[in-house]
């Protein structure tokens, strides 16, 4: 690490700013989910394909996506704040960053979030793509009646994964950090997307997929691209399959093989960000 100045410093090739926040909670309108907490704005793993850009107001993480991260500075004095006096509910933990990037082994503030909440009697969903939620297993494990953690695995290929998510743990990682969380009791789901044609939508990606989560009792939830402006670009490196998502065939496609699976391997399935269990 490296201090640049009062307001950022270096934490290898990253550029971490420091901001404060008025709130720590947020609405969300994703299913399952009554508030949203991200206690960090960009995200180191800088996977391509990441969305969160497009809602990441701190221009200088999401004009700089992967090379740069805000950390919230107060963001656990304001949730302290909060969970006195809002509602119970769930609480999604990195609905638009990893709450488990590089920073966190840090700044431990999704950890320090995670203590506050479960002492509230909050639910918490948690989203990653990093072993390092193993870190926590201590407290997971013992509130796992009000805990959820989804792993986020896009591809089982570490080429594959190297391509579009560059600086994100590899995907053998994950499987074995959701193994350990499922075997402790903690209950997991498991994040296939997006799926990219030509990258992620093959027949063995797909089976492979529902076989760990058939093995770890977790829900599969699935997720076509979603294709933004900025992949119709002409130099965004996933041009040719952000068109070739758009294609109803294709979707179609992925829609009946995804069915198939989850009846033959008798699992819960969900189309991403959707409520309604595949049918």
């Amino acid at each position: 690490m490296t201090l640049l100045s009062s307001s950022s410093m270096k934490v290898g090739r990253l550029t971490v700013y420091f901001s404060n926040v008025k709130t720590a909670l947020s609405k969300t309108g994703l299913p399952d989910l009554d508030y949203a907490l991200n206690p960090y704005a960009g995200c180191s793993f800088g996977c391509i394909y990441c969305y969160a850009r497009l809602y990441t107001s701190d221009r200088r993480a999401s004009k700089k996506w992967g090379e740069v991260v805000v950390v919230k500075s107060n963001i656990v004095k304001v949730l302290e704040r909060e969970v006195e006096k809002l509602p119970r509910g769930v609480v999604g933990l990195g609905t638009i960053t990893d709450g488990y990037q590089t920073v966190e082994s840090i700044f431990k503030l999704a950890r320090k979030s995670l203590e506050l909440l479960f002492n509230r009697e909050f639910h918490v969903s948690i989203q990653t793509k990093s072993p390092m939620v193993l870190r926590d297993l201590d407290i997971l494990a013992a509130k796992r009646e009000n805990v959820d953690v989804g792993f986020t695995i896009t591809t089982l290929k570490d080429e594959i994964a190297k391509l579009i998510e560059p600086h994100a743990p590899p995907p053998l990682a994950r499987l074995r950090a959701l193994k350990s969380l499922s075997k402790a009791g903690v209950r997991t789901w498991v994040f296939y997307g997006p799926i990219i044609p030509g990258f992620n939508d093959d027949a063995e990606t797909m089976k492979n997929i529902a076989l760990l989560s058939a093995e770890t009792g977790a829900t599969l939830y699935y997720d076509p691209l979603r294709v933004k402006p900025f992949m119709l670009s002409t130099d965004y490196p996933l041009r040719k399959e952000a068109l070739k998502a758009r294609s109803r065939w294709w979707l179609a496609r992925i829609e009946a093989a995804i069915k198939r699976l989850c009846v033959d391997y008798g699992l819960e399935c969900r189309r991403g960000f959707e409520a309604t269990p595949l049918t």
